[in-house]
């Protein structure tokens, strides 16, 4: 008797070949995906979407990318020592290091994504691009609602002492018709907000944002403040004048005026005719251009190039962020690292820059801008109708004379000289910093 053939083995044959094939993608996806850190700001995020809604929005950074940066930091090939003591031409090399050594092992980012969870945080798409931001209600219901923006080299953890102070003034020594609503956002490219991928996001542009993002609150009538970039943006909302916006609070103001701007800008002696107090405006702005601002000169040129070697070393970013002179008595001259804004603080916000990716993104508003945000021509001040107030601190880039804003600005209706705080006030003095915002914005309430 013939025996059948056995035909199974045959037929099970592509079965096998295909299980191998799906096992071979399995381990290469496995094997070949690359590290959790490449992904971590995109698992930072929400996800993008392009319409109107608000998202609610936690942070969390994949324990990869803090790995990855910790291992950055302890490879960093450092430079030579600097060659002079004054520290006019650089951080010292001990002083970076020493920040370094604690960076690298003994601070904690998880600590600052704790500060910023324990917030209302969302996420909103506007004209593409989506926009993070804090959110903070008052618990008194006549809250008068304040957009507060930051500027470079600081972020949303500039603003964070004055939340408290501001939401629920009675327990920081203000009257319960002091209170506001807080709106933060992250401006487009810094932190958690989306990155620019085509020209146009400018200071004009972003306030526009802002007034679109405050309609989408609901808000019909809010007031806006802000230093650094902040001030620029809130002084193009006050040009534009969205309806139910109120009124400004700037704490970098665009007073210089155009004599003074031309002679500043070939580097030319002091006008004459200048009183005490223009003359020491005057002798800061200048140290200020022939020494200081370099940094926005080259980002407001060459973005990308100087981005290059911020995007590869964590250090290199530290030393570029610290070298802003308004970190000038906290790194240059001694300042107590101890105090406002701490040493831990400091480093949540150059590790957001660096965990974000954030280098290049937030450099190119600097060439998006075009013009000097200190000159009363360039930021056409004159064309402001709403009311503007003004909080001079000593150690601001150049302390903004009260003859210069009252020509810059025609409804000044707010000037303070205050004794204490510098370029990042909310940071450095988050009570005197409130307690000028409440003064400020009182008869528009």
């Amino acid at each position: 008797m013939t025996k059948p053939k056995k035909v199974h083995s045959k037929t099970k044959a592509p079965f096998v070949l295909l299980w191998l094939l799906l096992v071979a993608l399995l381990a290469a996806t496995v094997f070949l995906a690359p590290p959790p850190g490449v992904f971590a700001q995109v698992t930072a995020k929400a996800i993008p979407t392009k319409d109107n809604t608000i998202r609610p929005f936690k942070v969390h950074v994949p324990q990869e990318a803090i790995d990855g940066l910790r291992r950055r930091i302890a490879a960093t090939r450092w430079s030579d020592r600097e060659t002079v003591a004054d520290q006019l031409h650089a951080l010292r090399l001990a002083t970076m290091k020493e920040l370094v050594r604690y960076w690298g092992t003994k601070y904690d980012w998880r600590k600052a994504e704790t500060k910023l969870n324990a917030l209302p945080q969302f996420v909103t798409n506007i004209d593409g691009l989506d926009i993070h931001f804090i959110h903070v209600r008052s618990k008194n219901a006549n809250a008068l609602p304040l957009l507060v923006t930051h500027g470079w080299p600081g972020s949303v953890f500039e603003q964070l002492k004055i939340i408290a102070p501001l939401t629920n003034p009675t327990a920081y020594g203000g009257k319960p018709e002091d209170a506001f609503d807080l709106v933060i956002p992250s401006i487009p490219g810094y932190g958690f907000s989306g990155k620019p991928t085509d020209i146009g996001w400018n200071p004009d542009h972003i306030a526009r944002a802002w007034a679109e993002l405050m309609k989408r609150l609901g808000y019909t009538r809010h007031v806006a403040q802000g230093g650094d970039w902040g001030s620029s943006i809130s002084s193009a909302m006050a040009r534009q004048a969205p309806t139910g916006l109120l009124g400004i609070h700037i704490n970098l103001p665009a007073t210089i005026p155009p004599e003074v701007a031309s002679v500043l800008a070939c580097g030319g002696p002091a006008p004459e005719g200048l009183s005490q107090k223009e003359r020491a405006a005057f002798d800061s702005l200048d140290k200020f251009n022939k020494q200081e601002r370099a940094y926005a000169v080259i980002m407001g040129t060459r973005p990308q190039t100087v981005g290059y070697g911020l995007t590869d070393s964590p250090v290199g970013l530290a030393a570029w962020l610290l070298g802003h002179p308004g970190f000038a008595q906290w790194t240059y001259r001694g300042g107590d690292s101890q105090k406002s804004p701490t040493k831990d603080e400091v480093l949540d916000d150059i590790t957001l820059y660096w965990l974000t990716n954030s280098a290049v993104s937030s450099a190119r508003l600097y060439w998006e801008n075009n013009n000097s945000i200190l000159n009363a021509a360039a930021q056409k001040t004159a064309d402001i109708s709403l009311p503007v107030a003004i909080t001079v601190f000593p150690r601001e880039i150049y302390p903004a004379p009260q003859t210069w804003a009252r020509r810059a600005y025609r409804h000044l209706i707010y000037f303070h000289e205050v004794a204490k705080g510098g370029h990042f006030a909310a940071w450095e003095q988050p009570q005197l910093f409130s307690e000028e915002i409440r003064a400020a914005f009182r008869s528009l309430r």
